[in-house]
């Protein structure tokens, strides 16, 4: 017999929040919610004084192996010098743990991290407020981030059981996306559909035969936008793993710039971000050709995923908006030759 699952509100989140505390020591303080998306996440004060993030995980969101696995790709990169939250072990010496707010509720997984400081790069459809000489340097220190990123992981060893999804040609094509299928989609109007169709075709058939090595594909965060990428005393940090998992490298890349394609000074963003990447990593021709499509990626994943979050976590005027912008990156694909 399936168990029954309260309504995932946040009043409810609220409460696990309050209850997982106690795993990690706290007894009196209140977790303050800071997002509530595909995870909620909490701003909490740990018994040393320190602020952390608590997450509680949507149910069935990531198995167990693969947020273990999120953990300990965070925590190798730490130690390489990348600056990503660290996860704190509960008392039990767990990374994450189990937490319900009664028999007819599901336990959640709970996790903690570090608190890093910084002011996000920006925020979903909110013009940029750099100017062009900041913006050069925040984009070409998040493309040497990157960089970094792939480098020291293309010769980590991971884990055994270390478990997570793909974002290869299955990962955006096959039965199940790992963000839903954008096929459905109902924002997509008669004669918009039938180009992203046309345009499915010609992305199917172009990573089909891309190139998949060590060399271009590996373990990728998969969601650099504006709100994961913090800036602090002109250092780069990196927040929100949730999505990482085994992808193309050019991916992080696309994923990096599509929240800037409407913005005025984009060239200058792509060339800082591409030169920045280029200082630590090497992009071939072939590599950079390929941008059109990795951002053609990210918009067909955006379709299947703005549909099955309307009227949870986003409204049907923001998922509109959100299609009709991905519909029209994949047009623009489809349109480049």
């Amino acid at each position: 017999m399936n168990a029954v699952s309260e309504p995932e509100d946040a009043a409810t989140v609220t409460e696990l929040a309050r209850r997982a505390l106690a795993h990690w020591g706290v007894r009196d303080d209140e977790p303050e919610l800071l997002k509530y998306r595909e995870n909620a996440v909490f701003r909490v004060r740990l018994p040393d004084g320190q602020p952390a993030a608590m997450r509680i995980h949507r149910l069935g969101y990531h198995s167990d192996a693969a947020l273990r696995s999120e953990l300990q790709w965070m925590a190798f990169l730490q130690s390489a010098d990348v600056a990503t939250p660290s996860p704190i072990a509960a008392l039990s010496g767990d990374l994450f743990v189990p937490v319900s707010t009664g028999t007819l509720t599901p336990p959640r997984q709970v996790d903690c991290l570090s608190w890093l400081e910084g002011r996000a790069v920006g925020a979903r459809g909110v013009p940029l407020d750099f100017t062009p000489e900041q913006a050069r340097r925040v984009f070409t220190a998040i493309g040497r981030t990157i960089a970094h990123m792939h480098n020291v992981t293309t010769v980590w060893m991971p884990p055994a059981g270390f478990a997570r999804h793909a974002w290869d040609f299955d990962g955006f094509f096959g039965p199940n996306p790992n963000w839903g299928r954008f096929e459905t989609s109902p924002f997509l109007d008669g004669p918009r559909r039938e180009l992203v169709f046309k345009a499915r075709e010609k992305a199917v058939k172009a990573l089909s035969v891309h190139e998949r090595s060590a060399r271009n594909f590996g373990i990728i965060h998969a969601d650099l936008v504006r709100e994961n990428v913090l800036v602090h005393e002109g250092a780069i940090r990196i927040i929100d793993f949730d999505d990482c998992g085994y992808g193309w490298h050019m991916y992080d890349l696309a994923v990096a710039l599509y929240q800037n394609r409407e913005e005025a000074i984009y060239p200058l963003i792509e060339t800082a971000l591409l030169d920045g990447y280029r200082q630590q990593r090497e992009l071939t021709p072939q590599d950079v050709a390929a941008l059109p499509l990795f951002s053609a990626l990210r918009a067909f994943a955006f379709l299947g995923w703005v549909q099955s979050r309307v009227e949870g976590d986003i409204t049907r005027d923001v998922g509109m908006r959100m299609s009709t912008i991905a519909a029209d990156v994949v047009i623009a694909y489809l349109r480049g030759g």
